[in-house]
């Protein structure tokens, strides 16, 4: 639950993820991410999280639920930022005031979806209901024996979709920052060292190779797309787009990898419902094997509005699922921005 802290202040200067940002850095033109985001650790000890992957396991998880209550009751008291940044978000999501009670809720459930991953991660899926929506879409696209990229956001668990995938047969690789990537891999090791992990850390050499071939052999590949980096790149923009009835920035770069993969793209949400309801969303985002020229601009940007309007209207469904624990309007990008036409 640490991670609701590293949340609130790793990004709440800049919006700064890299799993969105460094989309640019495959192709060779994204700005570096801010020097305190890459080089900020995991504030979890990996042996407190072995501890807790052992509670989950062994001792059910019935009983581990029973522990999220008090954690996520201490930090709604001790993480001022991170509640006063949940009562904005909720308050924009639920369009009423947002009190004590509904910030509880926010951080229990990502409390909860925390805890799930240890389940998930070692293919414990018999004690979950998930349900998929849309996913015959997905299906087809796989069935033709090819890749395809799956757009989503901090929201509700990229976890519950691996594991849904590879429960047919299918493998999902999850893009990010390289720092970003060896500090994920390192705490779900941590509670579960015998799972093979599927990542593809952005911005190291070969990454592009490595991501042609995952695509080409048939595999999904997701990158979470809601947060932006600083800074000008000749290969991606910064639209700042009405969000949640604000302004705010969001980042081409990851719609421009898509587009220069040749890949058909799909927004993706790994959904929680309380207790053991999971639902897994997929809605078409854009298709970009066959467009070129002044039309692949026009096809990102309408790309980049639809992947908005998917994200806002599944943040009004599921309100309890947004994981950005820092204020996400606030970040500065005038300077980066290019407000669509």
């Amino acid at each position: 639950m640490s991670e609701v802290q590293g949340r609130s202040q790793q990004a709440r200067s800049a919006a700064g993820s890299g799993e969105a940002g460094a989309a640019g850095n495959l192709g060779a033109a994204s700005p570096a991410p801010p020097a305190d985001w890459a080089t900020q650790r995991e504030r979890s000890n990996l042996w407190v999280l072995r501890l807790m992957g052992a509670i989950a396991v062994y001792a059910g998880r019935p009983l581990a639920r029973l522990v999220l209550h008090p954690i996520a009751l201490y930090f709604l008291v001790a993480n001022g930022p991170a509640r006063r940044a949940s009562r904005a978000y909720l308050a924009r999501a639920l369009q009423r005031p947002a009190g004590w009670r509904d910030s509880y809720r926010h951080i229990h459930s990502f409390a909860a979806t925390v805890l799930d991953r240890v389940y998930f991660l070692k293919g414990r899926l018999a004690q979950f209901e998930i349900e998929s929506h849309n996913v015959a879409a997905v299906e087809a696209v796989l069935a033709e024996g090819q890749g395809v990229m799956l757009l989503g956001a901090h929201l509700g668990s990229f976890e519950a979709l691996r594991a849904g995938a590879q429960s047919v047969g299918t493998r999902a690789a999850m893009l990010m920052y390289e720092d970003n990537a060896r500090l994920i891999s390192a705490t779900l090791r941590a509670i579960a060292p015998d799972v093979q992990l599927h990542t593809i850390a952005l911005g190291r050499p070969g990454a592009m190779l490595a991501l042609r071939r995952w695509l080409a052999d048939g595999g999904m590949a997701g990158l979470l797309a809601d947060r932006t980096l600083p800074g000008h790149s000749g290969r991606s923009r910064t639209l700042v787009l009405p969000f949640l009835g604000q302004p705010a920035p969001f980042s081409d770069g990851p719609l421009r990898l898509a587009a220069l993969l040749r890949q058909r793209v799909f927004f993706m949400a790994g959904l929680y419902h309380g207790g053991q309801r999971y639902s897994l969303c997929f809605e078409p985002l854009a298709d970009f094997r066959t467009t070129s020229g002044p039309a692949l601009e026009a096809q990102i940007q309408a790309a980049v509005q639809r992947y908005v309007a998917l994200l806002e209207s599944t943040c009004r469904a599921a309100p309890y699922n947004w994981f950005n624990f820092y204020d996400f309007w606030a970040s500065d990008a005038t300077s980066t921005s290019a407000t669509p036409d």
